[in-house]
C-alpha cells in the first residue's frame, strides 16, 4: 500500500507541476485581421472585392496602417503597385494618407492630366504648376488660352492608370483646399496639362 501511495502522490505532484505551467505559460497573442491581396496590382487600379482576401496575422506583428475591412477599401485607387499576397496599408492608396508629415492645411488631389506621355516624366516630390487649356467647346476670348490654376503643387504619386486606353493619366498632389476646388472645376471644361518647377 505504501508503494501504491508513493505512485499517487508523484502522479498528483506532476499534475499540479502540469497545470501551473498551463497557467504560466503566456496564452497565444489573438489574431490581427487584414486585408492581402489576392493579384499582382497596377498603380491606379481601383480596387475591387475581388482583389482583397481577409486573413489573420498574430496581433502585433501586422504593419502600421494596415487595411481590415473590404468594403471601406473597395473603390480606392491604388498609389503604387501592389504584389500578390500583400499587406495592404494606408499609404498604398490615394488619399490623405500620403501627404507628407507637418503638411498643415494641404489635401490630396487626384488630377487627370491630358498627356499621358509627359506624365511618365513625374516623380512623387517634384513640383508642378497645373495648367488648364478651355476646349473647344468654349468660346470667347478664353478659348484656347491655358491659366494656371494650381502653382508648385507637390506630386504625391503617380498612378499608372489601370486601363491603358483611359482618358490621360492620374497624378495624386498636395494643394490648400481651395485649389482643389478650382482644380475641379477646371477639369469639367478643360484639358490639364503642366510644366514641371526645377527642383531646389
Amino acid at each position: 500500500m505504501a508503494r501504491y501511495r508513493g505512485l499517487l502522490a508523484g502522479g498528483l505532484a506532476a499534475g499540479a507541476v502540469a497545470v501551473s505551467l498551463g497557467v504560466l505559460a503566456p496564452q497565444p497573442a489573438a489574431g490581427a485581421q487584414v486585408l492581402r491581396a489576392t493579384t499582382d496590382l497596377p498603380a491606379g487600379a481601383a480596387l475591387t472585392a475581388a482583389d482583397l482576401a481577409l486573413t489573420q496575422m498574430q496581433r502585433g506583428s501586422e504593419p502600421d496602417g494596415a487595411l481590415r475591412s473590404v468594403p471601406l477599401a473597395v473603390g480606392r485607387l491604388l498609389a503604387s503597385p501592389v504584389r500578390r499576397g500583400e499587406v495592404l496599408t494606408d499609404v498604398r492608396l490615394a488619399g490623405a494618407a500620403l501627404l507628407p508629415p507637418g503638411a498643415v492645411g494641404l489635401v490630396a488631389v487626384p488630377v487627370r492630366l491630358a498627356d499621358r506621355a509627359s506624365v511618365a516624366l513625374l516623380h512623387p516630390g517634384d513640383r508642378i504648376d497645373v495648367l488648364a487649356a478651355p476646349t473647344a467647346s468654349v468660346s470667347g476670348p478664353r478659348a484656347g488660352a491655358a491659366q494656371v490654376v494650381a502653382a508648385a503643387a507637390i506630386v504625391l504619386a503617380v498612378p499608372t492608370a489601370a486601363d491603358p486606353s483611359g482618358d490621360g493619366a492620374l497624378v495624386v498632389v498636395a494643394e490648400r483646399p481651395e485649389v482643389a476646388a478650382r482644380l475641379a472645376a477646371a477639369a469639367l471644361s478643360s484639358r490639364l496639362s503642366f510644366t514641371l518647377q526645377p527642383r531646389s
